[in-house]
Order: C-alpha cells, then sequence, then structure tokens
C-alpha cells in the first residue's frame, strides 16, 4: 500500500548520492518535495526533471545546513508559503579524513561535527515543532554502520555517527504522546560522492574504497527510507541498518582480489 501520495517531503543533501535518489523514489510514490543542498543548480535541475517525469510539485532551495540563521530563515518561509513537510530526511552528512586521532585534522573535525550533528540538530529543531503543533509528522535521520560500531582511524566521524543515534533514540522519548514518529536508516558501505569527500577529491584513493566489491547503491538506501516512511502510522521503525551482502561488520568485507 502506498501511504506517501501527496505527502510533502523536505531532504537535505539532495544535490547527490542518497539524497538525490531519496528524491526520485519519494517522487514515485506521488510525494511532493521540497529539495534543499549548498549546491543550488544542482536541486533546481533535479526538482525540475521529477516535477516533469512524477507531476509532482518540487521546491529547490540552496541551504547550508551549518548555517542555524539561513536554516530557521528556510524553514521561515516554508511556514508562510504553508507547505511545512509531512516526512523531514535529515539527509545532509560528511565524513573527512581517514586518519588515527592523534593525526586528525581539526577543519575536518569542526565540518563532520557542524554538518552531522549540528546540522540535524538546526533543521529538527525548526521543523519539529510544527509537527509537534499539528501531531503529525516523521523524522527519518541518515546514519551509519559507524554509529554502531567503531573503526580504526574513523573516530570523530564514528562519534558524530553515534550521536545521530542517540539523538534518534532520545527524540523517540522526547515525542511520547504524539503521533509523530522518528527513525534512522544506517547504511553500511555504500557507493555514492561520500569517499570523494571524505579524501579531498582524490578519485583514484575513492575508487578503491569500493573496488573488487559490489557495495550498495544510492537506490537501495532509497529504497530502505521509503519502506520505513510507509509504514503504517502506528507504526514506528526505529532503526534499520542496511548492509551490502559482501559486508558484515565495518571491518569484515568481502573483495574478489583474483
Amino acid at each position: 500500500m502506498n501511504r506517501l501520495t501527496g505527502k510533502r517531503v523536505l531532504i537535505t543533501g539532495a544535490s547527490a548520492g542518497i539524497g538525490a535518489a531519496c528524491a526520485h523514489y519519494f517522487a514515485a510514490q506521488g510525494a511532493h518535495l521540497l529539495l534543499s543542498a549548498r549546491r543550488l543548480e544542482k536541486v533546481q535541475a533535479l526538482a525540475t526533471h521529477l516535477t516533469e517525469e512524477h507531476g509532482i510539485k518540487a521546491h529547490a532551495h540552496a541551504l547550508d545546513v551549518t548555517n542555524r540563521d539561513a536554516v530557521n530563515e528556510y524553514v521561515f518561509g516554508l511556514v508562510a508559503e504553508e507547505i511545512l513537510p509531512d516526512v523531514l530526511i535529515n539527509n545532509a552528512g560528511k565524513a573527512k579524513g581517514l586518519d588515527k586521532l592523534q593525526d586528525g585534522s581539526l577543519d575536518h573535525w569542526d565540518e563532520m561535527i557542524d554538518t552531522n550533528i549540528k546540522g540535524l540538530l538546526y533543521v529538527t529543531r525548526a521543523i519539529l515543532p510544527h509537527m509537534v503543533e499539528r501531531d503529525s509528522g516523521h523524522v527519518i535521520n541518515i546514519g551509519s554502520i559507524a554509529g554502531h560500531w567503531v573503526y580504526p582511524m574513523g573516530a570523530v566521524y564514528n562519534a558524530t555517527k553515534f550521536a545521530v543515534r542517540a539523538l534518534s533514540e532520545a527524540m523517540n522519548i522526547d515525542l511520547l504522546g504524539t503521533k509523530i514518529r522518528v527513525s534512522s536508516v544506517d547504511p553500511g558501505l555504500a557507493e555514492t560522492e561520500f569517499s570523494a569527500v571524505r579524501f579531498d577529491g582524490d578519485t583514484d584513493r575513492a575508487e578503491g574504497v569500493y573496488s573488487a566489491t559490489v557495495p550498495l547503491k544510492a537506490a537501495d538506501v532509497a529504497d530502505a527510507v521509503v519502506y520505513v516512511a510507509n509504514a503504517p502510522e502506528h507504526v514506528d521503525i526505529f532503526n534499520l541498518v542496511i548492509m551490502p551482502t559482501v559486508q558484515r561488520y565495518p571491518g569484515y568485507m568481502d573483495r574478489n582480489t583474483d
């Protein structure tokens, strides 16, 4: 049963990867879209394409989730236009660097903490009171298996994703007595721009992360997100962990080295 037709879905970080894939999957279900990212031209093109392909309404907006004032201004505009979302997908996030803690870049740490934790909080804090007021809504946070198991040289990224998991669980408790649901979808190895961003555009190093194996695609994660969002209103899927079949743990990956 499709319960998403006519719903309005806000997706942060929608310019590429999992965010863009989610936009395609929700549009195919007949949901209207609020697409935001720093790269305005990307989300504008995506909004136009999905409107033409699926006949839905799609709005594009340039947004840096780390800018608290910009987030508040964006949501104020949604209120004024009466287009607040039914579903919020907190997708914007990043990893930067792969170093032992004692060798880590403070700039990289700031980027990850500001985006993965504070950005998620800014957007959620701006949207959630409106969901509470109308007693309906669904917040879906895109986490990571890095929020379940730590791995070498990923301490700060791990910490940010453990924070996302904790925030998802704590929000559910804070919203007890309302009809608002909070879920997290936590993927393992997924082939997106993630590694290219992590390695500052070093595409050869990024491609090595996915070589000789079969990672998840952004579409696989988007399919899971739509499944979570489409659950009946009395069902709250707290956490969905999704890994490629070749991966059973962050440090255990089957690679074809023949």
